[in-house]
Protein backbone atom coordinates (compact mmCIF):
# COMPACT_ATOMS: atom_id res chain seq x y z
CA UNK A 1 0.00 0.00 0.00
CA UNK A 2 1.45 3.34 -1.02
CA UNK A 3 1.72 5.88 1.79
CA UNK A 4 0.13 9.20 0.94
CA UNK A 5 2.44 12.14 1.00
CA UNK A 6 1.50 14.66 3.68
CA UNK A 7 0.76 18.02 2.12
CA UNK A 8 1.45 21.21 4.09
CA UNK A 9 -1.52 23.52 4.30
CA UNK A 10 -1.35 26.44 1.90
CA UNK A 11 -1.55 30.06 2.97
CA UNK A 12 -5.13 30.09 1.71
CA UNK A 13 -5.94 27.05 3.89
CA UNK A 14 -4.41 28.75 6.93
CA UNK A 15 -6.41 31.90 6.32
CA UNK A 16 -9.62 29.89 5.90
CA UNK A 17 -8.96 28.10 9.19
CA UNK A 18 -8.79 31.53 10.85
CA UNK A 19 -12.14 32.49 9.40
CA UNK A 20 -10.73 34.73 6.68
CA UNK A 21 -12.61 34.56 3.38
CA UNK A 22 -10.11 34.11 0.59
CA UNK A 23 -10.63 35.23 -2.98
CA UNK A 24 -13.65 37.32 -2.14
CA UNK A 25 -13.90 40.69 -3.79
CA UNK A 26 -14.09 43.62 -1.38
CA UNK A 27 -17.69 44.75 -1.07
CA UNK A 28 -16.80 48.40 -0.63
CA UNK A 29 -14.10 49.17 -3.20
CA UNK A 30 -13.22 52.82 -3.35
CA UNK A 31 -14.12 54.60 -6.53
CA UNK A 32 -11.50 56.50 -8.48
CA UNK A 33 -12.97 59.76 -7.21
CA UNK A 34 -12.10 58.68 -3.65
CA UNK A 35 -8.41 58.34 -4.50
CA UNK A 36 -7.06 61.70 -3.39
CA UNK A 37 -3.34 62.17 -4.22
CA UNK A 38 -0.95 63.59 -1.65
CA UNK A 39 -0.45 66.86 -3.55
CA UNK A 40 -4.14 67.64 -3.06
CA UNK A 41 -3.83 67.05 0.68
CA UNK A 42 -0.63 69.02 1.30
CA UNK A 43 0.95 71.69 -0.86
CA UNK A 44 4.29 69.98 -1.24
CA UNK A 45 6.50 69.78 -4.27
CA UNK A 46 8.24 67.10 -6.28
CA UNK A 47 12.02 67.18 -6.20
CA UNK A 48 13.55 65.74 -9.35
CA UNK A 49 16.40 63.46 -8.33
CA UNK A 50 18.66 61.18 -10.45
CA UNK A 51 16.46 58.19 -9.58
CA UNK A 52 13.12 59.93 -10.01
CA UNK A 53 10.77 62.22 -8.13
CA UNK A 54 10.50 62.62 -4.36
CA UNK A 55 7.54 64.32 -2.68
CA UNK A 56 8.60 66.90 -0.07
CA UNK A 57 6.39 69.04 2.15
CA UNK A 58 8.36 72.00 3.48
CA UNK A 59 7.36 74.62 6.05
CA UNK A 60 9.21 77.61 7.49
CA UNK A 61 8.61 78.82 11.04
CA UNK A 62 9.72 82.13 12.56
CA UNK A 63 12.09 81.43 15.45
CA UNK A 64 9.98 83.57 17.77
CA UNK A 65 7.00 81.25 17.17
CA UNK A 66 5.93 79.39 20.30
CA UNK A 67 5.77 75.62 20.40
CA UNK A 68 3.94 74.93 23.62
CA UNK A 69 5.42 77.21 26.27
CA UNK A 70 8.78 77.63 24.55
CA UNK A 71 9.78 79.62 21.48
CA UNK A 72 11.75 78.04 18.68
CA UNK A 73 14.55 80.61 19.08
CA UNK A 74 17.73 78.66 19.84
CA UNK A 75 20.15 79.23 22.70
CA UNK A 76 23.89 78.51 22.75
CA UNK A 77 24.60 74.84 23.28
CA UNK A 78 26.39 74.50 26.64
CA UNK A 79 29.70 72.71 26.85
CA UNK A 80 28.19 70.29 29.37
CA UNK A 81 26.11 68.78 26.55
CA UNK A 82 29.24 68.24 24.49
CA UNK A 83 30.92 66.58 27.48
CA UNK A 84 27.87 64.38 28.08
CA UNK A 85 27.79 63.28 24.44
CA UNK A 86 31.59 62.96 24.37
CA UNK A 87 31.85 65.05 21.20
CA UNK A 88 33.37 68.55 21.33
CA UNK A 89 31.67 69.54 18.06
CA UNK A 90 28.33 69.82 19.87
CA UNK A 91 29.61 72.73 21.91
CA UNK A 92 31.63 74.32 19.11
CA UNK A 93 29.33 74.28 16.08
CA UNK A 94 26.57 76.77 15.30
CA UNK A 95 22.98 75.63 15.84
CA UNK A 96 22.62 75.90 12.04
CA UNK A 97 24.76 72.76 11.80
CA UNK A 98 22.23 70.76 13.84
CA UNK A 99 19.76 68.48 12.00
CA UNK A 100 16.65 67.39 13.92
CA UNK A 101 15.16 64.21 12.49
CA UNK A 102 12.49 61.58 13.05
CA UNK A 103 11.10 58.74 10.92
CA UNK A 104 7.68 57.18 10.40
CA UNK A 105 8.11 53.57 9.41
CA UNK A 106 6.36 50.53 8.01
CA UNK A 107 6.92 48.72 11.32
CA UNK A 108 8.61 48.98 14.68
CA UNK A 109 10.76 45.85 14.55
CA UNK A 110 13.59 47.23 12.43
CA UNK A 111 15.59 45.01 10.09
CA UNK A 112 15.76 45.01 6.31
CA UNK A 113 11.99 44.50 5.98
CA UNK A 114 11.24 47.80 7.71
CA UNK A 115 11.56 51.05 5.80
CA UNK A 116 10.88 54.72 6.50
CA UNK A 117 7.98 55.96 4.39
CA UNK A 118 8.37 59.44 5.88
CA UNK A 119 11.42 61.23 7.22
CA UNK A 120 10.97 64.56 8.94
CA UNK A 121 14.00 66.82 9.26
CA UNK A 122 14.46 70.33 10.61
CA UNK A 123 17.23 72.89 10.77
CA UNK A 124 17.79 76.55 11.57
CA UNK A 125 18.59 79.03 8.84
CA UNK A 126 18.88 82.66 9.91
CA UNK A 127 15.66 83.68 11.63
CA UNK A 128 13.72 80.67 10.34
CA UNK A 129 13.31 77.03 11.31
CA UNK A 130 12.95 74.92 8.17
CA UNK A 131 10.95 71.71 8.52
CA UNK A 132 10.90 69.30 5.55
CA UNK A 133 9.02 66.01 5.36
CA UNK A 134 10.04 63.50 2.71
CA UNK A 135 7.24 61.08 1.81
CA UNK A 136 7.09 57.85 -0.18
CA UNK A 137 4.05 57.84 -2.44
CA UNK A 138 5.16 54.35 -3.31
CA UNK A 139 8.03 52.16 -2.00
CA UNK A 140 9.53 52.23 -5.49
CA UNK A 141 10.44 55.90 -4.87
CA UNK A 142 12.67 55.08 -1.90
CA UNK A 143 15.99 55.68 -3.65
CA UNK A 144 14.83 59.09 -4.90
CA UNK A 145 13.66 59.97 -1.39
CA UNK A 146 17.03 58.98 0.07
CA UNK A 147 18.80 61.12 -2.54
CA UNK A 148 16.64 64.14 -1.68
CA UNK A 149 17.12 63.52 2.02
CA UNK A 150 20.90 63.41 1.59
CA UNK A 151 20.82 66.99 0.26
CA UNK A 152 19.15 68.15 3.49
CA UNK A 153 21.56 66.24 5.73
CA UNK A 154 24.45 67.89 3.90
CA UNK A 155 23.71 71.13 5.81
CA UNK A 156 24.56 69.54 9.14
CA UNK A 157 27.23 67.96 11.27
CA UNK A 158 25.18 67.17 14.40
CA UNK A 159 22.07 64.98 14.62
CA UNK A 160 19.34 65.52 17.21
CA UNK A 161 16.78 62.77 17.75
CA UNK A 162 14.56 61.00 20.26
CA UNK A 163 15.60 57.35 20.38
CA UNK A 164 17.34 57.94 17.08
CA UNK A 165 20.58 56.26 18.08
CA UNK A 166 18.80 52.98 18.68
CA UNK A 167 16.14 53.11 15.95
CA UNK A 168 15.97 55.92 13.37
CA UNK A 169 19.66 56.26 12.52
CA UNK A 170 20.32 52.48 12.20
CA UNK A 171 17.16 52.14 10.08
CA UNK A 172 18.27 54.84 7.65
CA UNK A 173 21.78 53.38 7.63
CA UNK A 174 20.28 50.05 6.51
CA UNK A 175 18.18 51.66 3.76
CA UNK A 176 21.13 53.59 2.33
CA UNK A 177 23.22 50.43 2.42
CA UNK A 178 20.55 48.41 0.60
CA UNK A 179 20.64 50.97 -2.21
CA UNK A 180 24.47 51.00 -2.23
CA UNK A 181 24.41 54.69 -1.35
CA UNK A 182 26.82 56.53 0.99
CA UNK A 183 25.32 57.42 4.35
CA UNK A 184 24.87 61.22 4.36
CA UNK A 185 25.36 61.57 8.12
CA UNK A 186 28.35 59.29 8.49
CA UNK A 187 30.53 60.43 11.42
CA UNK A 188 28.08 63.14 12.52
CA UNK A 189 27.85 63.94 16.21
CA UNK A 190 24.54 62.75 17.69
CA UNK A 191 22.49 63.93 20.67
CA UNK A 192 19.74 61.45 21.56
CA UNK A 193 17.36 63.42 23.77
CA UNK A 194 15.61 60.27 24.98
CA UNK A 195 18.70 59.34 26.99
CA UNK A 196 18.84 62.79 28.56
CA UNK A 197 15.09 62.81 29.24
CA UNK A 198 15.45 59.55 31.13
CA UNK A 199 18.26 61.01 33.22
CA UNK A 200 16.42 64.26 33.97
CA UNK A 201 12.85 63.09 34.54
CA UNK A 202 13.05 59.43 35.57
CA UNK A 203 12.06 60.21 39.16
CA UNK A 204 9.38 62.79 38.34
CA UNK A 205 7.49 61.38 35.36
CA UNK A 206 5.95 57.94 35.04
CA UNK A 207 6.61 57.96 31.29
CA UNK A 208 9.42 59.54 29.30
CA UNK A 209 7.85 59.18 25.86
CA UNK A 210 8.17 62.31 23.75
CA UNK A 211 4.47 63.05 24.13
CA UNK A 212 4.73 62.75 27.92
CA UNK A 213 7.68 65.17 27.89
CA UNK A 214 5.68 67.51 25.67
CA UNK A 215 2.73 67.52 28.05
CA UNK A 216 4.55 67.79 31.37
CA UNK A 217 7.71 69.71 30.46
CA UNK A 218 7.16 71.70 27.27
CA UNK A 219 3.47 72.58 27.68
CA UNK A 220 2.43 71.12 24.32
CA UNK A 221 -1.08 69.79 23.72
CA UNK A 222 -1.50 67.94 20.43
CA UNK A 223 -4.72 68.66 18.53
CA UNK A 224 -7.37 66.27 17.22
CA UNK A 225 -5.25 65.89 14.07
CA UNK A 226 -2.86 63.70 16.08
CA UNK A 227 -2.54 60.07 14.99
CA UNK A 228 -1.43 57.53 17.63
CA UNK A 229 1.95 56.08 16.74
CA UNK A 230 0.74 52.48 16.71
CA UNK A 231 -1.82 53.30 13.98
CA UNK A 232 0.65 54.91 11.61
CA UNK A 233 1.94 51.79 9.76
CA UNK A 234 -1.62 50.53 9.21
CA UNK A 235 -2.76 53.89 7.83
CA UNK A 236 0.15 53.92 5.42
CA UNK A 237 -0.59 50.41 4.16
CA UNK A 238 -4.22 51.45 3.65
CA UNK A 239 -2.94 54.38 1.61
CA UNK A 240 -0.79 52.10 -0.55
CA UNK A 241 -3.83 49.93 -1.22
CA UNK A 242 -6.48 52.61 -1.70
CA UNK A 243 -4.34 55.53 -2.93
CA UNK A 244 -6.35 57.93 -0.77
CA UNK A 245 -3.85 60.29 0.87
CA UNK A 246 -6.29 62.12 3.11
CA UNK A 247 -5.46 60.04 6.24
CA UNK A 248 -1.78 60.89 5.66
CA UNK A 249 -2.40 64.46 6.83
CA UNK A 250 -2.58 63.25 10.44
CA UNK A 251 0.74 61.44 10.05
CA UNK A 252 2.38 64.57 8.65
CA UNK A 253 1.02 66.47 11.66
CA UNK A 254 2.35 63.81 14.08
CA UNK A 255 5.80 63.97 12.51
CA UNK A 256 5.79 67.78 12.37
CA UNK A 257 5.10 68.07 16.10
CA UNK A 258 7.86 65.54 16.81
CA UNK A 259 10.43 67.64 14.94
CA UNK A 260 9.36 70.94 16.52
CA UNK A 261 9.42 69.28 19.94
CA UNK A 262 13.00 68.13 19.37
CA UNK A 263 14.05 71.73 18.76
CA UNK A 264 12.32 73.14 21.84
CA UNK A 265 13.35 70.22 24.03
CA UNK A 266 17.00 70.68 23.10
CA UNK A 267 16.64 74.37 23.96
CA UNK A 268 14.97 73.61 27.31
CA UNK A 269 17.61 71.04 28.30
CA UNK A 270 20.40 73.42 27.23
CA UNK A 271 18.95 76.13 29.47
CA UNK A 272 18.58 73.69 32.38
CA UNK A 273 22.16 72.46 32.18
CA UNK A 274 23.76 75.84 31.54
CA UNK A 275 21.98 77.49 34.51
CA UNK A 276 20.51 74.84 36.86
CA UNK A 277 19.99 77.48 39.56
CA UNK A 278 17.94 79.64 37.17
CA UNK A 279 14.26 79.99 36.37
CA UNK A 280 14.24 77.16 33.83
CA UNK A 281 14.65 74.61 36.66
CA UNK A 282 11.87 74.95 39.22
CA UNK A 283 11.18 71.39 40.38
CA UNK A 284 13.33 70.03 43.21
CA UNK A 285 13.53 66.59 41.56
CA UNK A 286 14.85 68.20 38.37
CA UNK A 287 17.57 69.94 40.36
CA UNK A 288 18.55 66.68 42.05
CA UNK A 289 18.51 64.88 38.68
CA UNK A 290 20.97 67.43 37.30
CA UNK A 291 23.08 66.96 40.43
CA UNK A 292 23.21 63.21 39.75
CA UNK A 293 24.17 63.86 36.13
CA UNK A 294 26.95 66.24 37.17
CA UNK A 295 28.13 63.78 39.81
CA UNK A 296 28.38 60.98 37.25
CA UNK A 297 30.35 63.33 35.01
CA UNK A 298 32.73 63.94 37.95
CA UNK A 299 31.71 67.59 38.32
CA UNK A 300 31.62 67.07 42.05
CA UNK A 301 31.65 70.67 43.28
CA UNK A 302 28.72 71.61 41.04
CA UNK A 303 26.89 68.42 41.98
CA UNK A 304 27.29 69.07 45.71
CA UNK A 305 25.93 72.61 45.37
CA UNK A 306 22.95 71.31 43.40
CA UNK A 307 22.15 68.55 45.89
CA UNK A 308 22.07 71.13 48.66
CA UNK A 309 19.95 73.51 46.59
CA UNK A 310 17.48 70.78 45.68
CA UNK A 311 17.24 69.35 49.19
CA UNK A 312 16.35 72.78 50.56
CA UNK A 313 13.10 72.55 48.58
CA UNK A 314 10.14 70.21 48.99
CA UNK A 315 11.29 66.71 47.97
CA UNK A 316 9.31 63.43 48.17
CA UNK A 317 10.47 61.37 51.14
CA UNK A 318 12.03 58.46 49.27
CA UNK A 319 13.87 60.78 46.88
CA UNK A 320 14.99 62.95 49.78
CA UNK A 321 16.61 59.99 51.51
CA UNK A 322 18.40 58.84 48.38
CA UNK A 323 19.69 62.32 47.60
CA UNK A 324 21.02 62.87 51.14
CA UNK A 325 22.90 59.59 51.00
CA UNK A 326 24.37 60.40 47.59
CA UNK A 327 25.44 63.83 48.78
CA UNK A 328 27.16 62.44 51.87
CA UNK A 329 29.05 59.89 49.76
CA UNK A 330 29.93 62.58 47.23
CA UNK A 331 31.34 64.84 49.90
CA UNK A 332 33.70 62.13 51.12
CA UNK A 333 34.68 61.32 47.56
CA UNK A 334 35.56 64.92 46.73
CA UNK A 335 39.04 64.74 48.21
CA UNK A 336 40.96 64.93 51.46
CA UNK A 337 39.02 65.11 54.72
CA UNK A 338 40.17 68.63 55.55
CA UNK A 339 38.65 69.94 52.33
CA UNK A 340 35.45 67.99 53.00
CA UNK A 341 35.21 69.43 56.53
CA UNK A 342 35.66 72.93 55.16
CA UNK A 343 32.79 72.22 52.73
CA UNK A 344 30.57 70.79 55.47
CA UNK A 345 31.16 73.80 57.70
CA UNK A 346 30.14 76.14 54.91
CA UNK A 347 27.02 74.13 54.20
CA UNK A 348 26.21 73.88 57.93
CA UNK A 349 26.42 77.67 58.25
CA UNK A 350 23.80 77.87 55.50
CA UNK A 351 21.45 75.63 57.47
CA UNK A 352 22.02 72.27 55.76
CA UNK A 353 21.05 69.47 58.15
CA UNK A 354 23.10 66.81 56.41
CA UNK A 355 26.26 68.94 56.84
CA UNK A 356 25.81 69.09 60.63
CA UNK A 357 25.36 65.30 60.63
CA UNK A 358 28.56 64.82 58.62
CA UNK A 359 30.39 67.11 61.07
CA UNK A 360 28.99 65.09 63.99
CA UNK A 361 30.36 61.92 62.39
CA UNK A 362 33.71 63.59 61.79
CA UNK A 363 34.03 64.85 65.40
CA UNK A 364 32.95 61.50 66.82
CA UNK A 365 34.97 59.08 64.72
CA UNK A 366 38.04 61.03 63.59
CA UNK A 367 38.62 63.79 66.13
CA UNK A 368 37.14 61.86 69.10
CA UNK A 369 35.75 65.14 70.42
CA UNK A 370 32.36 63.99 71.66
CA UNK A 371 31.36 67.41 72.98
CA UNK A 372 31.71 68.92 69.51
CA UNK A 373 29.83 65.94 68.08
CA UNK A 374 26.99 66.54 70.56
CA UNK A 375 26.86 70.24 69.63
CA UNK A 376 26.74 69.42 65.93
CA UNK A 377 23.94 66.92 66.51
CA UNK A 378 21.95 69.49 68.53
CA UNK A 379 22.35 71.95 65.67
CA UNK A 380 21.04 69.35 63.24
CA UNK A 381 18.07 68.64 65.54
CA UNK A 382 17.21 72.33 65.80
CA UNK A 383 17.24 72.73 62.04
CA UNK A 384 15.17 69.58 61.65
CA UNK A 385 12.47 70.92 63.99
CA UNK A 386 12.39 74.24 62.13
CA UNK A 387 12.32 72.65 58.68
CA UNK A 388 9.23 73.19 56.57
CA UNK A 389 10.01 69.98 54.73
CA UNK A 390 8.08 67.15 56.45
CA UNK A 391 10.31 64.57 54.79
CA UNK A 392 13.36 66.12 56.41
CA UNK A 393 11.79 65.66 59.84
CA UNK A 394 10.76 62.08 59.03
CA UNK A 395 14.16 61.20 57.63
CA UNK A 396 16.34 62.68 60.38
CA UNK A 397 14.27 62.31 63.59
CA UNK A 398 15.14 58.73 64.54
CA UNK A 399 18.77 58.88 63.38
CA UNK A 400 19.51 62.12 65.24
CA UNK A 401 17.80 60.97 68.43
CA UNK A 402 19.80 57.75 68.38
CA UNK A 403 23.04 59.59 67.56
CA UNK A 404 22.53 62.15 70.35
CA UNK A 405 21.82 59.45 72.93
CA UNK A 406 24.99 57.56 71.99
CA UNK A 407 27.14 60.69 71.91
CA UNK A 408 25.91 61.98 75.28
CA UNK A 409 26.73 58.60 76.79
CA UNK A 410 30.22 58.71 75.27
CA UNK A 411 30.74 62.32 76.31
CA UNK A 412 29.64 61.62 79.89
CA UNK A 413 31.85 58.55 80.09
CA UNK A 414 34.84 60.55 78.91
CA UNK A 415 34.34 63.26 81.48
Amino acid sequence: MTEKKKVSPSLADKLKSLGVKVGMKKTADRSISDRVPIERVLKGDYRQMPSGESFVYEQRFAIDDLHGDISLSPVPTPGILAEYAKDARIGELSIENFIFFDTETSGLSGGTGTYAFMVGVGRYEGDKFILAQFFLRDPSEERAMLEALAEFFAYGEVLVSYNGKSFDAPLLRTRYKLHSMPLPFEDYAHIDLLHLARRLWRDRLASRTLQSIEKHILGIARTSEEVPGYEIPYLYFDYLRDKDARPMKGIFYHNEIDILSLATLLKHIAMMLSDPFGESVEESLDIIAIAKLFEDMKKWDDAAHLYEYGLAKEVPEEDFQKAVKRLAILQRRRGDIDEAVKWWKGAAAEGQIYAWVELAKYYEHRVKDYALAVDATHSALSLMKESKNPHARTFWAEELAHRLKRLERKNTGKS
